[in-house]
């Protein structure tokens, strides 16, 4: 028995959207953030790290690790593959930039995963649109094309994507291939072969990207709903598949065994409500605008679901959305998690727009016109005012929260983000314009919006942002005391209680040799003669060196930052 379709679309309605357009909405998204920047503080300095360590040949390709410390996550792949664009960029391209090629590579692959995961589960039979007694309805290739262009700006449009997906981190690699696997699942009854590819791809991706953990629950709950699934498959092509992705899941196990990246990260729940009401406010703005969307297809195709002869663009979504979200919500990194429920989500949120009434249309459009005209808005203003110091409270503003910084104007990135501003207004007026409807125009400025609030943030923001989230104003800053105390050219530091990635940083910024007082075991260098420890650690640093050898020089705290202080101390008996 087939369930009653909500979908009532006509072929007008899914006009195709002009390719180009849809390539510039992918370039205008996933260019901005890889030119120009410093590696910033967190999670993509810590991987930059690595990727610097492997690619100078002092850190094992198989257990990774940089000054005594392996990586929080046990991912290989990704540190591989900044590692070798590192050692194959040209010596004109610096190394953060090279690393970051691979996974803007990887973003755009996320990109086309989802847009083909979405066009072959919109040609699924229940999920075409009602047929009309005199013809006229959507065509089937036509209908599934408008929903995966859909998906993209939905995906686009999601706000929890845009800092995330441009880090060179593991993180990235796992969204990649998440979405990967979720096309080859999806596109199972239609291309078994290359789907099978896809499939082997994306599993194995995330096993050596730190989640072997979530590729094997994927694979076995995506093979039990193949084994299940009656609508778009028969029973003996249903257990073949369920085989191939039983097998494939004991294949990615086995290789997660072998190398020795199992690791448990899961936590208790907990039974404190404000940590429920934080991680329920998070995954609302993350997964914003996509999640009001699924709620919208989840109830409107409630029939295609809980029936038992329930419909695959609908299940498989929910599967691989509920999995990385309940995963999200039990760990400790929630946000990098639910980063992989975005695919899934914004595929989801595509089969809303079928059903979606013409007052909900215009209420996305209004709001996102407003919401995100409002953002660009108030991003010029602030620029203007650290261009001018006009208007006075936002240039106050950024002085109080990045002191020292001196904003500087780039021709081209003005150029870049009035172009852009441009473009948006033009959108604006042709949305709002008496012109045929098609499904794709309630997402397009949703996409459009999210795009140009990212591009302004990568243009004119960029020397600010940059001063806020790098290393390399503090490095700079503590050379500069150095070279008024001695000699600041010296190729050695001993440091005591930093982290990776301010290690990283005064080895890549600063050219420093770093040797880390952190592993008391270690026999120190002799010839150093300077010392940078973290202020929390001050106390105990009779316990790692002599002090009566070091001088101390000065506290001095990171730009932007006050919870991160280092003091510098000298020799003072030199070698």
């Amino acid at each position: 028995m087939t369930n009653p379709t909500p979908a009532i679309v006509t072929q007008s309605a899914v006009r195709r959207l002009p390719r180009v357009a849809l390539w510039l909405f992918c370039l205008a998204y996933v260019l901005p953030g890889l030119l120009g920047r410093e590696p910033w503080k967190g999670n993509e300095i810590t991987a930059f790290g690595h990727m610097l360590a492997l690619s100078e040949g002092v850190s094992s390709w198989l257990n990774p690790s940089v000054w005594g410390v392996a990586p929080d996550l046990d991912a290989l792949l990704p540190y591989w593959l900044g590692a070798l664009a590192i050692q194959l960029s040209p010596s004109w391209l610096s190394a953060d930039l090279a690393s970051r090629i691979p996974f803007a590579f990887l973003l755009g692959l996320t990109l086309a995963s989802t847009w083909y995961g979405a066009y072959y589960l919109a040609l699924s039979p229940q999920a075409q649109p009602v047929a009309f007694a005199f013809g006229g309805e959507a065509q089937p290739k036509d209908y599934a094309r408008t929903l995966a262009d859909c998906s993209v700006l939905a995906l686009i449009a999601c706000l929890g994507l845009a800092q995330l997906s441009h880090e060179a981190s593991p993180i990235v690699a796992q969204l990649a291939f998440a979405s990967c696997a979720f096309y080859g699942i999806a596109a199972l009854p239609y291309h078994p072969k290359y789907s099978l590819s896809a499939l082997i791809v994306g599993l194995a991706g995330l096993c050596l990207s730190g989640a072997p953990s979530f590729a094997v629950l994927m694979a076995a709950g995506s093979g039990l709903l193949c084994l299940l699934d009656r609508q778009s498959t028969d029973a003996a092509t249903g257990r073949r598949h369920a085989i191939w992705l039983l097998l494939t899941g004991i294949g990615v196990a086995a290789l997660a065994t072998l190398l020795d990246v199992w690791h448990w990260r899961l936590q208790a729940l907990h039974n404190d409500w404000s940590y429920w009401r934080s991680l329920l406010r998070l995954l609302v703005w993350f997964t914003w605008p996509v999640w009001p969307l699924a709620l919208v297809t989840v109830w409107r195709w409630r029939l295609q679901w809980t029936s038992l002869h329930w419909s695959r663009h609908l299940v498989l979504p929910m599967w691989f959305a509920s999995l990385s979200v309940v995963t999200g919500l039990l760990t400790l990194s929630a946000e990098r998690t639910l980063l992989l429920s975005l695919p899934a989500l914004a595929t989801l949120a595509a089969f809303a727009l079928p059903t979606l009434r013409r007052s909900m249309a215009a209420f996305i459009d209004w709001f996102t016109l407003l919401f995100f005209s409002g953002c660009a808005f108030i991003i010029w203003v602030v620029w203007l005012a650290m261009q001018t110091g006009w208007p006075a409270q936002p240039a106050a503003n950024v002085a109080r929260l990045a002191p020292g910084f001196e904003p500087s104007f780039g021709v081209f990135a003005f150029a870049v983000a009035l172009l852009a501003t441009a473009a948006w207004t033009w959108l604006v007026v042709w949305r709002v314009g008496r012109h045929r409807h098609a499904l794709w125009k309630s997402l397009v400025l949703p996409a459009g919006g999210a795009a140009l609030c990212w591009l302004l943030l990568m243009t004119l923001w960029l020397p600010l942002l940059d001063f806020a989230r790098s290393y390399k104003p503090w490095v700079k800053q503590i050379q500069t005391i150095m070279a008024s105390h001695g000699n600041a050219n010296t190729s050695c530091m001993m440091t005591y209680g930093l982290d990776i990635g301010q290690m990283t940083a005064f080895h890549y910024h600063g050219g420093y040799e770093i040797e880390s007082l952190n592993d008391k075991t270690k026999p120190q260098k002799a010839e150093c003669e300077w010392l940078l420890v973290d202020n929390d650690l001050r106390p105990e640093l009779s316990q790692v060196v002599r002090l009566n050898e070091w001088r101390r020089i000065q506290t001095i705290r990171r730009p932007s930052d006050n919870n991160e202080d280092a003091t510098l101390y000298r020799r003072r008996t030199q070698p």
